[in-house]
């Protein structure tokens, strides 16, 4: 069956008798979440899987499957059977699992199917509040003229964050040391402690730190200021228009997962993210909506791993 839009692909649903479209789904569907409870990732899953739910008629379960930069959760739908009662709820990190790792034990680029982008969100840049910058233009001006003295915490290798930092240690031009670290909420902890100076991660998990006076925004790493935290300015204003590294969500499938059932779950999904609930529980994470779904979504994905490859490439970046 050659993929359709929405439009055309709604009428062929119902005559697809090979795959009983009729009957999808009939029983409950795993919405596998390859990272621990609570974070921007498994905050934006819920919310889609529960409107799959309501709009379908059965359960979307989620299940975290933490591990090894999402491999874990992304190897255990990549050997499900495609028949669209297991899905891969993750973020823009899954699709370079073969440039950060040696051995991710599939390729999430071949071994998965695209369905929908659910979300995108801009990085804050988080700084030690000890520190004397008070805006991009002056950790600049601050890093060029003493580069030992500054590191970034880098959460998770490949995730945006780490991007991010790969973009600006560029720009600024100078080597800069970068420090790894298990997770989001430990690196944070490291830069509000002062044993690390920056980061930059999802507004989630930064801007309560910076709100509360424990660390300082300096810019957030998109085209326009973000209604979770309106007073952070962006890079372009700092004097970095091209640091626009954003993270983004999304949904797969196993390899083959049939067009027509990608379609139903686009089609009702992308309406879905855009009702007024959704808009304001996501927005409050400083997540904005992303509805690109068929062509257009691998289109994109092809894209963000050629900068993505391109940026890890220039940083003589090895994978572990």
């Amino acid at each position: 069956m050659h993929r359709r839009t929405l439009l055309a692909a709604a009428p062929a649903l119902v005559a697809a008798p090979a795959i009983a479209q009729a009957a999808w789904p009939n029983r409950p569907v795993r919405v596998i979440v390859p990272f621990p409870p609570g974070g921007s990732t498994d905050a934006l899953s819920r919310t889609a899987a529960q409107k799959l739910s309501e709009k379908l008629g059965q359960p979307f379960i989620v299940e975290n499957r933490s591990g090894a930069n999402g491999a874990v959760g992304g190897v255990a739908v990549a050997q499900a059977q495609p028949d669209g009662y297991t899905l891969l709820a993750s973020a823009s990190i899954q699709t370079l699992g073969r440039l950060v790792m040696r051995n991710p034990g599939y390729d999430p680029i071949t071994d998965l199917s695209p369905i929908i982008r659910t979300g995108r969100g801009p990085l804050l840049m988080l700084m030690n509040a000890q520190r004397a910058p008070n805006t991009l233009a002056e950790l600049v001006a601050a890093i060029r003229a003493n580069p030992r003295d500054w590191a970034f915490a880098i959460s998770s290798l490949g995730a945006a964050g780490h991007l991010a930092t790969l973009e600006f240690i560029r720009q600024v031009g100078v080597e800069m040391t970068q420090v790894p670290y298990r997770g989001t909420a430990a690196a944070i902890t490291d830069v509000v402690a002062g044993n690390v100076q920056l980061v930059m991660e999802p507004i989630l998990a930064t801007w309560p730190q910076a709100r509360d006076g424990r660390a300082k925004a300096l810019a957030i790493t998109a085209s326009e200021r973000s209604a979770a935290a309106p007073t952070v300015p962006t890079a372009a204003e700092g004097g970095m228009p091209n640091l626009d590294i954003q993270s983004w969500w999304a949904l797969w499938g196993p390899r083959g997962l049939p067009d027509a059932i990608a379609a139903r779950i686009a089609e009702v999904l992308h309406p879905a993210m855009r009702e007024p609930d959704v808009v304001a529980r996501i927005g409050s994470l400083g997540i904005e909506q992303a509805g690109e779904y068929g062509p257009a979504f691998r289109e994109f994905i092809a894209r963000d791993f050629a900068r993505s490859e391109a940026l890890l490439r220039q940083a003589n970046f090895q994978p572990e």
